[in-house]
């Protein structure tokens, strides 16, 4: 007998698990042409037919992430050349996968304490490539850390303003359509994607206008590290309910026993309050043996919205470092996903987040150990140094079954400088493998008073024992970059941003 509690039960267990055939890849593109690539359908009036083709499929969609993503789509048909083939395949990918992706919301648990509203009600407007502006006025040009760069002007790359000439022979920097060799193009197809992550790595995959290669060969080391300069250009006025977005995408192939060391910079116009969305993602491989070393500093407008997506893939013995300095956008969130895919893996993250105003800095971390005698060490650290501001740590290592004889660490310390500074963390350790050795740990405090009383003891004043207490704080991840000249940049600045009388330069 049914009642009307067991219909229920059955209307949404319809809903959740929809039958086979109702999610193909041709039901799919029937559904929503507009948002397939490829497609030569482009009527507005067929949005809708998506609840007269497939009712299921309109339940499960959301129409804001299919008009965001139709957005995205529409900016990139004027190319006037077709996308090659793994560009085509991100494309297609995210796409379909879109359908079934809602807008994340306050009762999502990965966005439990991250606000997104922020970007949802706003007009997004896709950023075409700078062509009337003069790029040799921009001040990027006097901000070069290393000899080995590349320019990236809100999402496109500036080959003008790129500096390549140093690089070892066979390794290759630069977008898709510039890859000459065929094995290497092969190797980036079997690559793309090696992850899928959430809403905005998927409009990442919709939007980003090309995939910005680098690829080291088996065996290569390179000496200097490639310093990736993202500049944001374009923006609104503060306060506007306009966010122009960018979709930077880059993909790192390092084979068998090379080395490369990174440093990824986002900036955007200073002493601006501009509204813009960067909205980031980057892959790396890492082969057996080879490692990366990446640096990561985020100092983008205060009105900006900053979404980072960074996958990891090491295989057997390969080192993977990140070393992260975030202080800037209104919205800053960083998803990292690292997954150990062979044994004697090591993995190293230092991150440091600073929140000097109404803003929300974010990490959100996620290791995967399935093979033995893997090293993992993780260290997370932040300041809040405004009433309204806040912090989010959420940090996850899952040591599988087969992952024995793992060593895994996690520390997450905060400061919180101003009453109502907020700092929600969940550090958390999954493990099922029975002969580990893991530690995690957590500490949220103001300065100590007896601390304090170490410098006025010593004649020193109490603001200036706060202020060399608070650099300290912050100096123990700023160390472990690898470059000397990006240490002294960012200490630079964390000074002047917790101290603004502090002149520039």
């Amino acid at each position: 007998m049914l009642t009307a509690h067991s219909v229920a039960i059955s209307i949404v267990s319809s809903i959740i698990h929809p039958p086979p055939t109702a999610l193909t890849s041709q039901s799919i593109s029937s559904c929503l042409p507009k948002l397939i690539p490829g497609s030569k359908t482009r009527r507005r009036t067929e949005k809708a037919r998506v609840f007269t083709q497939s009712p299921t499929l309109a339940v499960l969609s959301d129409p804001h992430v299919l008009l965001l993503a139709e957005t995205l789509e529409d900016s990139l048909q004027s190319s006037s050349s077709a996308p090659l083939p793994p560009l085509q395949k991100l494309r297609d990918i995210s796409a379909q996968s879109l359908l079934l992706t809602p807008w994340p919301s306050r009762k999502d648990e990965p966005f439990r304490f991250t606000d997104t509203s922020f970007i949802k009600n706003s007009h997004i407007e896709p950023i075409s490539p700078s062509k009337s502006r003069s790029l040799a006025s921009l001040p990027v040009l006097s901000d070069t850390l290393l000899p080995l760069n590349v320019t990236i002007l809100d999402g496109y790359v500036v080959d003008s303003l790129s500096q390549l000439s140093e690089l070892p022979d066979g390794v290759f920097v630069g977008g898709l359509s510039s890859i000459t060799s065929e094995a290497t193009m092969k190797r980036v197809s079997e690559c793309v994607p090696n992850f899928q992550g959430d809403l905005f790595w998927l409009l990442n995959g919709v939007g980003a206008p090309d995939i910005i290669v680098i690829y080291v060969p088996e065996g290569c080391r390179v000496e200097s590290p490639l310093h990736l300069k993202y500049f944001s250009l374009k923006g609104s006025e503060k306060d506007s309910k306009t966010l122009p977005i960018s979709n930077p995408r880059v993909l790192v192939l390092v084979e068998k026993g090379g080395e490369i060391g990174i440093v990824e910079e986002y900036t955007g116009v200073d002493g601006t309050d501009m509204c813009y969305w960067a909205n980031s993602v980057m892959e790396i491989v890492i082969g057996n043996g080879a490692k990366v070393s990446h640096s990561y500093i985020q100092t983008q407008s205060l009105g900006a919205a900053h979404i980072k997506w960074t996958s990891v893939r090491q295989e057997s013995t390969s080192i993977y470092e990140l070393t992260e300095v975030s202080t800037g956008g209104k919205l800053s969130r960083h998803n990292l996903h690292v997954q150990q895919v062979g044994p004697e893996t090591v993995t190293e993250l230092s991150t440091f987040h600073l929140s000097i105003g109404d803003q929300i800095q974010d990490l959100h971390s996620k290791l995967v150990l399935d093979h033995p005698r893997g090293v993992s060490r993780q260290l997370h650290k932040c300041i809040v140094a405004h009433s309204l501001g806040q912090a989010v740590f959420d940090g996850n290592v899952q040591v599988n079954r087969d992952a024995q004889q793992t060593d895994a660490g996690q520390l997450t310390r905060s400061l919180l400088l101003k009453p109502r500074a907020t700092v929600n963390v969940k550090p958390n350790l999954q493990i099922i493998a029975d002969d580990v050795k893991c530690s995690h740990g957590a500490a949220i405090s103001d300065l100590e008073d007896d601390q304090l009383f170490y410098f006025q003891a010593r004649g020193i004043d109490i603001e200036a024992a706060r202020k060399a207490l608070i650099i300290s704080f912050a100096a123990e991840v700023i160390g472990r970059f690898p470059n000397t000249s990006v240490q002294k940049k960012v200490e630079g600045l964390i000074r002047k941003l917790l101290d603004p009388t502090i002149p520039s330069g």
